[in-house]
């Protein structure tokens, strides 16, 4: 899956490989994910959709598009749709890319119950360790 092949190696250069056009060949070739579309293609005919072939590609595209974190998640909500859906797989790749804003990340574990936010920082260390 393209989101895995961005979030397992998380440099900038990595996530900037996907906007490739060799790369973005490949993830369509491999995947038979259609990358050439923009969200103002999208936003019009998009439903909500349960398969991974109609919402992973218009993830990737919120992110290609986008300008920054908040940015690629504002895109993915735009498209409608399984909205949540769509901005947790760019949100994942936009993290990635851009990182989190720490202020938007301060309010955002600020409102989850404590049992998740410290599964969130358990998360994080074991990452952190893994990098």
């Amino acid at each position: 899956m393209p989101f895995l092949m961005i979030r397992n190696d998380i440099t900038k250069v990595t996530a900037d490989a996907i906007v490739n056009p060799a790369n973005r060949q490949y993830v369509e070739q491999t995947f038979g994910y259609d990358l050439s579309r923009t969200c103002d293609e999208i936003r019009p005919g998009y439903r909500h959709v349960e398969t991974c072939q109609q919402t992973v590609p218009e993830a990737i595209i919120a992110f290609l598009e986008s300008t920054g974190f908040e940015d690629a998640l504002r895109n993915a909500v735009s498209l409608g749709g399984d909205s949540d859906t769509l901005a947790c797989i760019t949100g994942g790749i936009a993290e990635a890319f851009y990182g989190m804003p720490q202020e938007l990340r301060a309010e955002t574990l600020k409102r989850l119950p404590e049992d998740l936010r410290a599964a969130y920082e358990l998360f994080r260390q074991n990452l952190e360790r893994r990098m």
